[in-house]
């Protein structure tokens, strides 16, 4: 599956160069080239922002206690100041970490969610009612609350997923059962769909 998946992701890149997405502020991706498939990511207003990418796993201690991965924190804003809000996966077991400049971009976001609305409440009320602040400690550590650890079945190993302006932190296993519940064909639908994309089939 991967494969194919790998495939098809090459030849989007190939195919669209340019798209933007909105993480509280408008990114661009831009220059992107056949030869090189490399990204360089910018914040339109401000110039060169990094973005969370890559997958890490790391060992958890009985404590919660997991450390950060180095490359994650590289690209943590200064306004972040090394703080961070985690919340519960929506439909998925998993946990979302946001540095703490995301969080407020999230939080400015739901201000505007109708409270009088049964929609906006239950909104509101699954994403703040789980919701907890973390920091790093003086070893680069996070320390997963207890309630997070089990909602999201983690053990021993910790699976980070840099996802733009947020982090997911799986456990391993789940991580595996999501990734063979979603097929390679599927996937590429997605891409399509959501990016805009309208890709020639090359018979793979």
């Amino acid at each position: 599956m991967w494969k194919t998946f790998s495939t098809f992701i090459n030849k989007f890149l190939d195919t669209y160069y340019i798209f933007r997405v909105h993480c509280g502020v408008m990114w661009e991706i831009v220059g992107t080239t056949p030869e090189s498939h490399n990204l360089a990511i910018f914040n339109t207003s401000e110039g060169i922002v990094p973005s969370f990418k890559g997958q890490y796993e790391h060992s958890i201690d009985d404590k919660g206690r997991v450390a950060f991965p180095a490359k994650l924190r590289k690209n943590l804003s200064p306004d972040a100041q090394e703080k961070f809000t985690i919340v519960r996966g929506q439909s998925e077991e998993c946990l979302y970490l946001y540095p703490e400049n995301e969080w407020q971009a999230v939080e400015k976001k739901l201000s505007t969610v109708n409270s009088f609305s049964k929609k906006g409440r239950l909104v509101k009320r699954y994403l703040l009612r789980f919701a907890e602040d973390l920091s790093l400690d003086k070893q680069n550590r996070i320390a997963l609350p207890s309630d997070h650890i089990n909602y999201s079945a983690i053990d021993s190993k910790v699976v980070f997923i840099g996802m733009g302006e947020h982090i997911e932190i799986w456990s391993p296993a789940k991580l595996e059962e999501a990734d063979e519940n979603v097929s390679a064909e599927s996937i590429e639908e997605i891409f399509e769909q959501v990016l805009g994309g309208d890709l020639e089939n090359d018979g793979d």
